[in-house]
């Protein structure tokens, strides 16, 4: 497959889902997502303070945050809630064009805004049609990388194969399914397994 314009289609992503987002109840802004120790308001606020943060300021509030990423996370995601479940969606609208990024390849970041996303739409019972192209390139990216998400470790030793796509990766058992809930287990996103079939997806549950 080719490669996509990542910022195009992070930016894409990004207004698809505060399109998503605008009419939602306050309970739903409380939903817990599948990122589990956020709730559905703090993915999104997650995600506007990463837009809205470069290198330097990164590496500035790392400092500050005793090199706790994990520390970091929490007080940008405080900041970026705001008063409100509106002022939380203003936030992120307001960087939804933007390029701004931490340290790290530009494929992170199509990662984060389709991981993210999913994140807060499957608790919600949204539905989204992403670039297949673009799941591909996320699940390439990850595939050999450990860093933060783990991913390498995680599908060590299960043949994956998309069903919906041409794409396998790695021998073993095979847990098979749609591309999109690949890339979910793949990123530990249990929920996602329910969608997998083989006898590789016990050994995917078992990772974590």
């Amino acid at each position: 497959m080719a490669k996509v314009d990542v910022w195009s289609t992070v930016h894409a992503e990004r207004k698809a889902l505060a399109a998503d987002l605008g009419g939602l109840t306050e309970a739903q802004w409380s939903t817990r997502s599948l990122c589990t120790e956020w709730t559905v308001r703090d993915v999104v606020a997650h995600l506007a303070a990463t837009a809205k943060i470069g290198p330097p300021q990164f590496f500035g509030k790392l400092l500050a945050s005793g090199f706790s990423l994990k520390r970091l996370q929490t007080k940008d995601v405080a900041a970026l809630r705001g008063g409100s479940p509106a002022e939380t969606l203003d936030n992120f609208r307001g960087q939804v064009e933007s390029s701004k990024h931490p340290p790290g390849p530009s494929d992170t970041w199509l990662g984060e805004v389709i991981v993210h996303a999913e994140d807060v739409r499957r608790p919600l019972g949204l539905e989204h049609s992403y670039p297949m192209d673009a799941v591909v390139q996320v699940a390439d990216f990850y595939k050999g990388s450990n860093l933060v998400i783990g991913t390498k470790k995680r599908i060590a030793g299960v043949k994956l194969r998309a069903t919906d796509t041409e794409w396998t990766h790695g021998e073993g058992p095979e847990a098979a399914g749609p591309m999109l809930a690949l890339l979910l287990a793949m990123t530990g996103r249990g929920a996602a397994l329910d969608q997998l079939s083989g006898d590789g997806v016990a050994k995917l549950r078992s990772a974590g």
